[in-house]
C-alpha cells in the first residue's frame, strides 16, 4: 500500500465564451493539472488563465494533447501516421511549456487525452511513438500513463520518469482499460461511491475491475475528470475519503 497520492484533473477545456467544467473549483482541491493544449479543447487565453491559477495554487502543470479534433472533443479516434502524429504531440507540448514559462511556471508532466490515450493503452508502438515526441520537446517531463496497460510498458522500454494513473470515476475492463463510455455503468457519477472506491484500490496497490478482478499496480495518481456536473463532488469525496483513510494527497515526483 501506497501512503500518499497525488490528485489530477483535466482542464482548460473551454474555448472562447463557451465555459466546461469549474476549473477554480477543482484547482482547490486536485494536486496535478492536465491542461488542453488547443487541439481537443482550450485557446491560448483559457491555456494561460488555467496555467495562472495552477501555479497561484501549488498545482504542478502538465501538457494533455489529444487529436485535432475540437467538435468530437478528442474523443474520436483518428488514424496518423506515425511522423504526424509525433508533430501533432511536439505542437501541442511546445504549446504549454512555452506558455508556463511565460507565466513564471513549470511544466512538470504529460498526459494524453482521449482517444488518443485510449488507442496507446491498447497499442505500446502508438504509446511510445507519443511519448518519444513529447521527451524530444520536454525530455524531463514525467510521462502520466494509464497503469497497467500498454502505456505503461512504453514508458518502462523507454526508461522515462512516469507515474501510473487509476481514475476515480471511470470503470475497468479486466486488461485495466477503460470501458467504452457508451456502455452502461462506463462512467460513475456518485460521489459517495467514488471517494471509498479509490481508497479500496490506493490501499490494495491494484486496479478493481467491474468484475472485481484485482490488478496489481503502480497507483501514483487518480484522474478526477473535469467536465461532468458531478465533477468538484467527486474530487471533494475522493480527497475527504482518502486523508481519512491516512492517505497524503500531494504532488507526484515520477518513477524509473
Amino acid at each position: 500500500m501506497t501512503n500518499t497520492v497525488d490528485l489530477n484533473a483535466d482542464m482548460g477545456e473551454s474555448f472562447g465564451p463557451w465555459v466546461m467544467g469549474d476549473d477554480a473549483a477543482l484547482l482547490d482541491v486536485v494536486t496535478s493539472a492536465n491542461i488542453a493544449c488547443g487541439f481537443h479543447a482550450g485557446d491560448p487565453d483559457v491555456m494561460a488563465a488555467t496555467m495562472q491559477k495552477a501555479h497561484e495554487n501549488g498545482v504542478g502543470i502538465g501538457a494533455h494533447p489529444g487529436f485535432q479534433d475540437l467538435q468530437g472533443f478528442g474523443r474520436r479516434r483518428i488514424k496518423l501516421s506515425d511522423a504526424t502524429l509525433c508533430n501533432l504531440i511536439r505542437y501541442q507540448v511546445g504549446a504549454n511549456l512555452g506558455m508556463a514559462r511565460a507565466m513564471g511556471a513549470e511544466m512538470r508532466h504529460v498526459k494524453l487525452h482521449g482517444a488518443l490515450s485510449n488507442m496507446s493503452s491498447e497499442d505500446e508502438h502508438l504509446a511510445r511513438v507519443c511519448y518519444d515526441a513529447a521527451l524530444s520537446v520536454a525530455p524531463e517531463a514525467i510521462i502520466m500513463v494509464l497503469a497497467g496497460t500498454a502505456q505503461e510498458k512504453a514508458v518502462r522500454a523507454l526508461g522515462c520518469a512516469w507515474a501510473g494513473e487509476i481514475f476515480a470515476d471511470r470503470a475497468y475492463n479486466d486488461d485495466a482499460t477503460l470501458v467504452d463510455r457508451s456502455l452502461p455503468g462506463a462512467v460513475i457519477h456518485d460521489p459517495a461511491i467514488a471517494g471509498p472506491r479509490m481508497v479500496e484500490m490506493v490501499q490494495a496497490g491494484a486496479i478493481i475491475t467491474e468484475s472485481g478482478k484485482r490488478i496489481e499496480t503502480h497507483i501514483d495518481t487518480i484522474c478526477l475528470h473535469g467536465d461532468t456536473p458531478e465533477a468538484v463532488g467527486i474530487a471533494k469525496s475522493v480527497r475527504r475519503a482518502l486523508e481519512a483513510a491516512g492517505i497524503t494527497v500531494q504532488k507526484f515526483t515520477g518513477r524509473h
